[in-house]
């Protein structure tokens, strides 16, 4: 997907601000109301941020590739996420091994942790995240996921 000039600049706004909230990205925009903000992120920006757990406006790892300079970045990026969502992060396959589907996935969190989700909780982790760029969700018959992201280039911070 190619931005335009004014799409490039408002994702650097939400690279800078994250997490933000519509109102912050209403008034540096000059919009006049969080539904303008929600539609223009929707219709121009939809694959470049996503809501965390709060609800507030974070930019997705290739949105920050996009608009800075990774090395500018101290470390790994930090998200927040479920306890869920930490073991998924340690027992998916990595980013150039081969995916794996929402029941492989489930059948390995339950063999090496104590959780013990359902389908639909793991779909549900594996497609937030997806949201946050850290899966990659690859389109077969049936959808399989893998990291998009190396481990040592993100950190989760489960929140109890």
């Amino acid at each position: 997907m190619t931005l335009s000039e004014e799409a490039e600049q408002r994702l650097a706004d939400i690279v800078e601000l994250q997490p933000t909230k519509n109102a912050a990205l209403q008034e540096r925009w000059g919009l006049e109301s969080g539904s303008e903000v929600h539609q223009y992120l929707e219709s121009e920006l939809s694959d470049y941020y996503y809501r965390n757990e709060s609800s507030l406006i974070c930019a997705t790892p290739d949105a920050e590739l996009l608009v800075g300079d990774e090395t500018e970045r101290d470390g790994p990026r930090v998200f927040s996420g479920t306890e869920l969502e930490a073991e998924i992060l340690t027992i998916l396959p990595g980013p150039d091994a081969e995916s794996q589907s929402v029941v492989a996935t489930l059948h390995d969190v339950q063999e090496y942790s104590d959780l013990d989700p359902t389908v639909d909780e793991v779909r549900s982790a594996l497609h937030t995240l997806s949201d946050k760029g850290l899966v990659n969700r690859i389109r077969k018959s049936v959808p399989t996921f893998r990291l998009a992201l190396s481990h040592d280039e993100f950190e989760l911070d489960v929140s109890k």
